[in-house]
């Protein structure tokens, strides 16, 4: 596993990254860090952790969403497969991966 040094709201991190997958990772750093600085840049919130917390909530929130934009409705000529249960599942990969690029370390800061 390849390690990469990121920056996020002006703090350094060393994540660990699959072979191929620094694209895919910087992609997601830099999605953390501008919903971070854009909390932060609101003025209302200065406690990191609270920022963290925010825009984690705010990026599951749009990825929820965006699953669900594919959740069939009454009308839909052809339904989908997909549920809004089943969308919830699309979650629980993405935790799984943070849990493991955090690591031992457990803790965003």
């Amino acid at each position: 596993m390849k390690q990469l040094e990121v920056q996020i709201m002006g703090h350094g991190y060393l994540l660990g990254c699959p072979e191929g997958g620094e694209a895919k990772l910087m992609a997601a750093v830099n999605r953390v860090d501008a919903a971070m600085c854009k909390i932060r840049d609101s003025g209302k919130i200065k406690a990191r952790d609270r920022i963290a917390v925010l825009a984690a909530l705010n990026l599951a929130f749009d990825v929820n969403d965006s699953v669900s934009d594919a959740v069939p409705t009454m009308a839909d000529p052809m339904p989908l497969t997909l549920n809004r249960r089943q969308s919830d599942v699309v979650l629980e990969p993405l935790l799984r991966r943070l849990d493991k690029v955090l690591g031992d370390d457990g803790k965003l800061f």
